[in-house]
């Protein structure tokens, strides 16, 4: 359906109604004149000298109405709420902008000015995608520019921006070239609001005096990033070099002076209070056990600078030790667990929380029961207080997911457990919009809890957090897990719960999964490590039948099926490791046949251990419906990949995923694909638990750590959130 009111993109020109029809209008009694930027029509045509600077204006517009492939004056993507957003923003405010730039009485250069900054904005905004968070962002911006340049013209430019000092009004900064006091103070404040971001654009400003303060700002959060600016030889290093804030001037010292600059970093807000020195950090350096029990005991004493830098280096280091066991998983336990015996209840804690994403069930249970046996007598509430609560409900969620959660929470008093439950769910408002971590660490959480005295007790506490309605987020994520914990048994009910805001969460529809050329097309990647190239063998025998038709070359193997219904499947080879064509090469060479090909997949599977993960996150696309994962143990990897693909089902493990489940299942994903039939969750998830409890105890084990998308509350949990705080309008 065509917009109400057209766009004409032709010669330059945007006339929707005459200068007759404007004087017409004010020819009217008792009806006040509009402001010229009120005025939706050109009052003049566009001189010639202007017309090169509107083109470019209108130029990206016409770039913003191909987003779905078409220029006809509309954005229709699958989120009617996104394509209603992006359409009204870039099709129409944006053009509208241009018109009143025009009318304005403003000198010529004024003009040229704010048409240049208007095409370079509307150019930032293509180069962003269409998610339900760009959409409400590319909204903000288009607002902000507008009310931007009439503060401007309205000489109200200094309270408008100190009432707007945020990240649409810096992208915007460009109308503040001639206001440099505004404009520093936007990076200041953005920068103290937002170090991690601002950082990252450093090199945008690194030679301006506002850089300082964001430097400043960003070495409390980031000091790994100022370290790397420091240690290298660029614009960069001469601007946080110059910077005088006491705590730069120390990481700055760590990069000339350490011998392991990355290392001692963690310790730097110890340095900075006099309390270590970089020689003695030097000198535990290189000793793997005793260096990591120093990064226990310094995340023990409650530090809150560089608690990131703190936890990463933990969970790097801690991860070490459990890929060791993890490895040796064939061995006895003696012999397994070895390498752990001498670590206290503390180093085993963050040792689990830092693995979360590629920890072995097996791995888990010894070392909780290891920690419970080394932490006695002191009760489970008194041991978290020890640690600092750090990361708690992962611990939580881990422990719930591995059955391991009922003998925690028996080490308390009564009083103490429900404290700790209470503090489980409590206080998940806080933060910023998008910071929803702990409350999918809840909603996983829950999904694996079997006791109904504990889940009655949650219920209520979430629904007394409602109540409380301490802002808008709380409002958001506790009614969603409200609605969550009350159908979570109960698919079809959930289902009919959040339809409103999301897809069928129960199945994917056939006709979905179809590209243009009516192909299902899946693409599988593997990894040139042992494991990978031996499954990547037993994956191609597979599909050694009538119903399926091979072709390889030495990158990738291409599977067609024969039957009616044409699915597509591309793989690519798992070339060694070490070689300088390995199997992020082949990767890279299919990706460009994709997409040199328009070829888009529907179906991802990544069939590698969890460490390679992040390289197959790099190739989602948002036509990707169905993701299968093998591991996917924590928020982060679920928002990554709904980033990427919004309306993903996620099959994933607790656990690394196993070679003899994955085949089952994705051997029953391609028999219903086959048959043309919709990808039903709940009937595939019957017959496959048929199937595993006919193969033995230890593959049904296994097969039980797997979560169909019906059931992964986390991925459930995020998608609605991240649509009800769009329709709110309150995500950015």
């Amino acid at each position: 359906m065509k917009r109400t009111t057209p766009i004409v993109l032709a010669s330059g020109l945007l006339l929707l109604l005459g200068a007759d029809a404007l004087a017409q209008q004010k020819g009217k009694t008792n009806i006040a004149a509009p402001a010229p930027w009120q005025i939706d029509t050109l009052i003049h045509p566009i001189p010639t000298n202007r017309a090169m600077f509107t083109d470019k204006v209108l130029q990206q517009v016409k770039k913003a109405d191909l987003r779905d492939g078409e220029s006809d004056h509309k954005i229709e993507l699958e989120d009617a709420t996104v394509s209603g957003m992006l359409s009204q923003a870039l099709l129409v405010k944006a053009p509208r902008i241009m018109i009143h730039i025009e009318n304005m009485d403003i000198p010529h250069q004024t003009k040229i000015q704010y048409h240049k900054a208007l095409a370079n904005m509307l150019r930032r905004l293509n180069a962003r995608s269409s998610g339900p968070d760009d959409a409400t962002y590319i909204k903000r911006s288009v607002d902000n520019f507008e009310e931007l340049m009439l503060a401007r013209e309205q000489n109200r430019l200094a309270d408008y921006v100190k009432a707007n000092d945020n990240i649409y009004t810096l992208d915007n900064s460009e109308l503040l070239d001639d206001h440099p006091e505004l404009k520093s103070l936007v990076f200041a404040s953005v920068g103290k609001a937002k170090p991690e971001m601002m950082i990252r654009r450093l090199p945008d400003f690194a030679k301006e005096s506002y850089a300082d303060p964001v430097i400043a700002a960003a070495a409390q959060v980031m000091p790994g990033t100022i370290l790397t600016y420091a240690s290298s030889t660029s614009v960069l290093s001469a601007a946080v070099r110059r910077n005088q804030d006491p705590f730069v001037k120390v990481i700055v010292a760590i990069a000339d002076k350490a011998k392991n600059p990355q290392k001692v970093l963690p310790f730097v807000a110890q340095i900075y209070a006099g309390k270590t020195t970089i020689a003695e950090i030097d000198g535990i350096a290189n000793d793997p056990k005793a260096y990591f029990q120093a990064l226990v005991n310094l995340r023990m004493q409650g530090q809150s600078v560089a608690d990131k830098a703190i936890d990463e280096e933990i969970n790097f280091r801690g991860l070490q030790f459990v890929r060791v066991v993890n490895e040796l998983h064939d061995s006895p336990a003696p012999v397994r667990f070895k390498s752990l015996m001498d670590f206290n209840a503390e180093d085993l804690y963050f040792m689990m929380i830092g693995s979360q994403d590629e920890i072995y069930t097996s791995s888990f249970t010894w070392m909780f029961d290891r920690m419970m046996e080394k932490m006695k007598p002191v009760s489970g509430d008194a041991f978290l207080a020890k640690v600092q609560k750090s990361h708690f409900r992962t611990f939580l969620r881990m422990a719930a997911g591995y059955n391991k959660l009922s003998p925690f929470l028996a080490s308390m008093e009564e009083n103490a457990k429900n404290e700790l439950m209470k503090e489980f769910v409590a206080n998940l408002e806080q933060g910023p919009m998008d910071d929803l971590e702990d409350a999918v660490d809840v909603a996983d959480a829950f999904g694996s809890i079997n006791d109904p005295k504990l889940i009655a007790f949650l219920k209520e506490e979430i629904r007394t957090n409602y109540e409380k309605k301490a802002n808008e987020k709380g409002v958001i994520v506790y009614a969603l897990l409200y609605t969550i914990f009350n159908s979570a048994e109960n698919a079809e009910q959930l289902n009919a719960k959040v339809s409103d805001l999301l897809p069928p969460i129960t199945y994917v529809p056939y006709a979905s999964l179809k590209d243009e050329q009516g192909d299902i097309v899946q693409q599988v990647f593997f990894y040139g490590d042992k494991d990978g190239m031996g499954a990547y063998k037993g994956y191609l025998n597979l599909f050694r039948s009538a119903k399926w038709k091979i072709e390889q070359n030495q990158y990738w193997a291409a599977i067609t099926s024969t039957g009616a219904n044409p699915i597509k499947i591309f793989v690519n080879v798992p070339l060694p490791e070490e070689a300088e064509e390995n199997d992020v090469f082949a990767q890279t060479k299919l990706q460009q046949y994709l997409d040199d090909n328009g070829i888009h997949p529907s179906i991802v599977i990544h069939r590698g251990h969890s460490y390679y993960l992040p390289t197959t996150l790099e190739h989602l696309q948002s036509s990707v419906k169905i993701v299968i994962l093998g591991s996917c143990g924590g928020y982060h990897n679920l928002s990554k990949v709904l980033n990427s693909s919004p309306d993903a089902h996620i099959i994933s493990s607790k656990q690394v995923g196993a070679y003899a489940v994955n085949v089952p299942i994705i051997s029953a994903l391609n028999d219903v694909l086959v048959a043309g039939k919709d990808v039903n969750w709940i009937s595939m998830w019957q017959n496959l638990s048929k199937y595993f409890a006919g193969r033995g105890a230890g593959i049904n084990d296994l097969f039980s750590d797997y979560v169909p998308p019906n059931k992964n509350l986390g991925a459930i949990f995020i998608k609605a959130y991240r649509k009800q705080a769009m329709l709110m309008g309150k995500q950015d």
